[in-house]
């Protein structure tokens, strides 16, 4: 069985920046993705923050230039779901559904998923109302009414984002003041179409076959009410924006993780010896496109450092 160099487990920002500085570097990589490459920046419409973007760039945009410079590189691409993997010793085994790998280092992207409220009816209505994407799914509520769960960035972005498509956008908070950015929160203060209701759970979801109807409770005073779709409408959407989990259940109990999420050192290295993990799925500060692909270059760099110590060979980044 063929042993790759690096087989990096996950095709979002982070494991292409690290399949990217692997391939150049003319080791021979494997990059393992389960299902559409890009992770959360896929269904991204609008991407500012990442240096040089200036010129109506997105998401798929971005990804679509760097899974083609992975290609450019000589990186093999493969789908899979990976189930298992072997992670100690100089050869680590990833098993997937498809098939199993090898490689001399694994660099782990994973990325993480998003947060559910966890409430009656969140998962019946899903797809029917319910919804953790705007770009995907704004324009099915163009001229609805639309509330937005969460007090964050991500919340407060995507809600500004869905005033393009909604004739109203509620967002709905737990607390009394949002999380956002201050430059993210004036915008959305300014934004005519943007309403807030503070101090607000959403208790549970209701509707038959779509949403009709939710049912929301006040944090301070306890008393719960139920907001009903206008008549004319028969339906509002409810987005979903709390927070992220990682993807890391398969390392559980293999590596060293905290609240799910990855430790590594500055570097990328785990506690394990050629094992690296970039991106989402590790402990950081910032979760951001600019950060995982930082990640993915140092772990790819490092990785590279870790097989020349293995075999004396050099690469050049």
């Amino acid at each position: 069985m063929k042993t790759y160099d690096i087989v990096i487990i996950g095709g979002g920002p982070a494991g292409l920046s690290a399949g990217l500085y692997a391939g150049r570097a003319k080791m021979d990589t494997l990059i393992i993705e389960k299902q559409k490459y890009g992770g959360q920046i896929v269904i991204t419409d609008e991407l500012e923050n990442y240096p040089g973007s200036i010129e109506g760039e997105t998401g798929p945009s971005l990804i679509g230039r760097m899974v083609a410079q992975c290609d450019k590189f000589g990186c093999t691409r493969v789908e899979d779901t990976i189930t298992d993997v072997e992670l100690e010793g100089d050869v680590k085994v990833i098993k997937g559904l498809k098939e199993e790998y090898r490689a001399k280092a694994v660099i782990i992207t994973g990325g993480a998923t998003h947060t559910t409220i966890g409430c009656p009816g969140e998962k019946e209505f899903t797809g029917k109302g319910v919804s953790y994407c705007a770009t995907c799914d704004a324009a099915f509520f163009e001229d609805f009414e639309v509330f937005v769960v969460g007090g964050g960035d991500a919340a407060v972005e995507e809600a500004m984002y869905l005033t393009k498509f909604a004739r109203k956008v509620t967002l709905i908070h737990r607390r009394d003041q949002l999380r956002a950015a201050r430059s993210i929160q004036e915008k959305a203060f300014a934004n005519e179409k943007m309403e807030f209701m503070w101090n607000t759970t959403v208790e549970e979801i209701k509707g038959d076959g779509i949403v009709q109807s939710m049912v929301v409770k006040d944090t301070k005073t306890g008393e719960t009410r139920e907001i009903f779709a206008d008549e004319e409408d028969g339906t509002f959407g409810i987005f979903v924006f709390i927070g992220f989990k990682p993807l890391s259940s398969i390392y559980e109990g293999k590596i060293e993780m905290e609240r799910g999420y990855i430790l590594t050192d500055d570097d990328m290295h785990t506690n394990i010896p050629g094992v690296f993990a970039a991106g989402d799925i590790r402990k950081k500060s910032l979760r951001q496109v600019v950060t995982a692909a930082a990640d993915g270059a140092i772990a790819a760099t490092q990785a590279g450092k870790y097989i020349e110590e293995l075999a004396g060979t050099a690469y050049k980044y």
